[in-house]
C-alpha cells in the first residue's frame, strides 16, 4: 500500500460510506467558516449596519453637550448678583442645583430654549456655593460639570429696623415698616429681596418714603386674624455702591380685633368702633385754633402709661413741659398723640379745643385710675389701631408722618 496514490485512500474510505461523507462535511465546514470571518456575511448585516466601517454612529460615544458655568471653579470675591450663570452649547439644560455651604438652595430657572440658567435672587456675601449642571445632546446623551466658588466679603453693610416686632397682636391699621440703616440707591433690589405675605392671602405692596424707608400694606385695612409673615433676604443685597445688606430674618404677627376710632374735631367727640359695632363715645378736645389737629388717618404707633411732653421737642418753644402725661399713644412723627389730659377743667371735654394739636381725653393725675377715658381707651387699644380726625381747621397729615401710608390712594401707593 505504501506509494498509492492519495486518491486510492479516498476510494477506500468512499466503500466504507459514512467515513467518506463525514470527512467531506469537515472540510465544507472549515472553507464556510473562513469565508464568513474575512468576507463578512448576511450576519454582519443583521445589526442595522451600525459597523465601525459602514458610516454608523458609535453606540458609547461621548455626548456633544458642554456645559459651562460662571463663575469659573475656584474663584473668589465673586460679584453677589449678575457674576453666575449656567450655559449648555450643543445641548440643553436638564438640571442646575446651586447650594450655599449649609445646603441651602438658591432657586434659579432655565430658559425656554434650554440653553441658559440664571438664578431668581441674589446671592449672599462670604459664601461658599457650589453648582452641579447636567445637559442632554440631541440623542439624549448626558454631559455634566460640577464647580465652586466664594462670593465677596462686604466691607460697608445695612440691615433694615422693622415694626412691628415679632410675634405681637396688631390693630388692622399696622403697615409693615422698615428703616435702612444706610440711604437706599438700588431700591428694586432690596424691594425684591423683602417679601411680605399675608393668611388670608391679599396683594400687599411696597412704597418708599425716602431713600430709607420703605413700607408695605394692603389696598385696604387689614382683616382681623390676618397672620403676616415678613421675610427679610437682604444678605449680599447691594443697596448701593459698594454697600451690601446683611441681615436674613422671618418676622411675624397677627392682627387682632378690628377697632378704628373717629374723632370729630368739631363736635368735640370720639366714637370708637370694633369690628363694626360702636362701643364708645368719649368726649375730647382737639387742637386749638392756632395748634390744631392734623385731619386723616392716623395709626398709633407707640403707647405709654406715663411720658414727659416737651413743647422745645415739637417746635413750641417753652410754651409747655409736662413731665407726667398719662396713658399717651403716638399718632405721628411730629408729635401728635391722643392721650391723657389732667390740667384741663372736665367741662372742656366736649366742648372747647384748647391743645397744641393732640387729642386729649379726660384723666386724673398720675393716671391711676381706671375708669377715666383716657385710661379706658388707652386700656382697649393696641398699636396699630386706627384714629380718624375729621372737621379739623388744619390739612391732612402727610402719608409719611408716623405709619401713616393711608392717607395716600392705592393708586399713588403702587406708582
Amino acid at each position: 500500500m505504501n506509494g498509492q496514490p492519495i486518491s486510492g485512500a479516498s476510494v477506500r474510505a468512499g466503500r466504507g460510506g459514512r467515513g467518506g461523507a463525514g470527512l467531506l462535511a469537515l472540510v465544507l465546514g472549515a472553507l464556510l467558516l473562513l469565508v464568513t470571518a474575512c468576507g463578512g456575511g448576511a450576519s454582519d448585516k443583521g445589526d442595522g449596519g451600525k459597523g465601525k466601517n459602514d458610516g454608523g454612529k458609535v453606540e458609547n460615544a461621548a455626548s456633544q453637550a458642554v456645559v459651562t458655568i460662571a463663575p469659573k471653579d475656584g474663584a473668589k470675591s465673586v460679584a453677589t448678583s449678575g457674576a453666575l450663570k449656567v450655559s449648555a452649547a450643543k445641548g440643553k439644560l436638564t438640571t442646575v442645583t446651586v447650594q450655599d455651604d449649609k445646603g441651602t438652595a438658591i432657586e434659579g430657572k432655565v430658559s425656554a430654549d434650554g440653553a441658559t440658567w440664571e438664578p431668581s435672587q441674589h446671592l449672599a456675601g462670604s459664601t461658599k456655593y457650589k453648582v452641579h449642571a447636567v445637559a442632554k445632546d440631541a440623542d439624549g446623551r448626558e454631559s455634566a460639570k460640577d464647580t465652586s466658588f466664594t462670593t465677596l466679603v462686604p466691607k460697608n453693610t445695612f440691615i433694615g429696623h422693622y415694626t412691628p416686632e415679632d410675634g405681637s397682636t396688631v390693630g388692622v391699621g399696622m403697615p409693615v415698616s422698615i428703616n435702612f440703616t444706610r440711604g437706599i440707591t438700588n431700591p428694586e433690589a432690596v424691594e425684591k429681596a423683602i417679601k411680605v405675605t399675608a393668611e388670608p392671602s391679599v396683594p400687599v405692596e411696597g412704597h418708599w418714603f425716602g431713600n430709607d424707608r420703605l413700607d408695605f400694606r394692603p389696598e385696604k385695612y387689614w382683616a382681623a386674624g390676618t397672620k403676616v409673615t415678613i421675610k427679610l433676604n437682604l444678605d449680599g443685597v447691594e443697596g448701593r455702591e459698594g454697600v451690601y445688606g446683611e441681615q436674613v430674618k422671618t418676622v411675624s404677627f397677627t392682627v387682632g380685633r378690628s377697632q378704628v376710632s373717629t374723632v370729630d374735631a368739631k363736635s368735640h367727640r370720639m366714637k370708637v368702633v370694633r369690628d363694626g359695632k360702636q362701643i364708645k363715645d368719649i368726649p375730647i378736645t382737639a387742637g386749638a385754633p392756632s395748634t390744631t389737629t392734623y385731619n386723616g388717618q392716623m395709626v398709633i404707633s407707640e403707647k405709654y402709661k406715663m411720658t414727659r411732653m416737651n413743647g422745645a421737642t415739637v417746635g413750641f418753644g417753652g410754651e409747655y413741659d409736662i413731665k407726667d402725661v398719662s396713658h399717651a399713644m403716638r399718632l405721628s412723627n411730629s408729635g401728635t398723640f391722643v392721650h391723657g389730659n389732667y390740667w384741663a377743667s372736665s367741662g372742656t371735654f366736649g366742648s372747647a379745643n384748647v391743645s397744641h394739636g393732640c387729642v386729649g381725653l379726660r384723666d386724673v393725675r398720675g393716671g391711676y385710675s381706671k375708669t377715666t377715658p383716657a385710661a379706658w381707651f388707652f386700656n382697649n387699644s393696641l398699636i396699630g389701631d386706627v384714629v380718624i380726625v375729621q372737621n379739623s381747621q388744619d390739612k391732612q397729615i402727610s402719608p409719611e408722618n408716623g405709619l401713616n401710608g393711608w392717607n395716600m390712594s392705592w393708586a399713588d401707593w403702587t406708582k
